[in-house]
């Protein structure tokens, strides 16, 4: 089992300084957000909360990384770095630009990419957006296996798949080898918390990669009747309601050789005190 970052959890820091940074900390590698540049100035509506998505200077174009993938590769292996993960925010019927992103990560020697699954609005009958979806997912397959790079999918509140279960249900007709899932803890806290064991042992081969953070859920009103209406929210790493310890645990017991990346959207402490103290908690576990 090894540890990563996924960049979009170091939003002051350009490239080059992201991969100092884990460098220095004593992580394995790095998962790039790919998406969108960064506006060249802070937003009107910049919100500290907030700078993981809207300010952050730690990713590469999704327009341009076939062309900055061997830079970025070389950057990357010089600092002894792996990189674990391309993490897009591609739609499945983005064929285009998914198979832009292949390309690079194959130069990269990045064994896969992200691509997220559509949003459960209830506008559209779930079985009829599922079935149309993991249809979809058939065919990139055949692009992932021309690359032999992996597309995998995450387990998201709000989406298609938040839960284990339904994530297997999504891929189970595909091959392991070129479509897969990546299991998040934290995002299960708000929607699709299953047992860990089950989930794990479920998704097989299919589980390949694992992203932990926190969450909790939080008290935000309380209505003249007594109603409470609750809300959740990230947290740190210790103490919020997903169980890192039995995570880690599961994983190691059931033979999990893959990557760990920290997701944290937490924000009591600084960047670079987060992340060395959430390395340190996870090699104690």
């Amino acid at each position: 089992m090894k540890f990563s970052v996924f960049s979009v959890c170091t939003p002051e820091y350009d490239i080059p300084g992201t991969v100092q940074l884990l460098k220095k900390l004593g992580y394995d590698g790095v998962e790039w957000r790919v998406t969108d540049p960064p506006p060249t100035e802070k937003p009107a509506d910049y919100r500290y909360e907030g700078r993981y998505w809207s300010y952050n200077k730690s990713t590469v174009n999704v327009a341009t990384v076939d062309k900055e993938a061997a830079n970025i590769k070389d950057v990357c292996h010089s600092a002894g770095l792996d990189i674990c993960n391309l993490a897009t925010y591609l739609k499945l019927w983005d064929v285009a630009e998914i198979e832009r992103v292949l390309y690079a990560a194959k130069i990269m020697e990045c064994p896969s990419i992200r691509v997220d699954t559509p949003l459960y609005d209830e506008k559209e009958h779930y079985t009829s957006l599922f079935n149309r979806s993991a249809a979809q997912v058939r065919e990139l397959e055949k692009l992932a296996a021309k690359y032999n790079v992996r597309i995998i999918f995450e387990t998201h509140m709000g989406n298609l798949i938040p839960s284990a279960s339904a994530a297997y249900r999504f891929v189970c007709e595909c091959d392991p080898k070129y479509i897969g899932i990546i299991f998040d803890p934290g995002n299960m806290v708000y929607e699709g918390f299953e047992n860990y064991r089950l989930g794990i042992e479920l998704l097989g081969n299919h589980l390949s990669h694992v992203h932990v953070k926190n969450s909790m859920w939080q008290l935000v009103e309380t209505s003249p009747d007594g109603v409470e209406k609750w809300r959740p929210t990230w947290a740190q790493f210790k103490k919020g309601y997903a169980d890192l310890g039995r995570l880690i645990k599961i994983l190691r017991e059931t033979g999990y050789g893959g990557y760990v990346s920290v997701e944290d959207f937490s924000n009591v402490e600084d960047t670079v005190t987060k992340l060395k103290n959430n390395l340190a908690f996870l090699r104690q576990l």
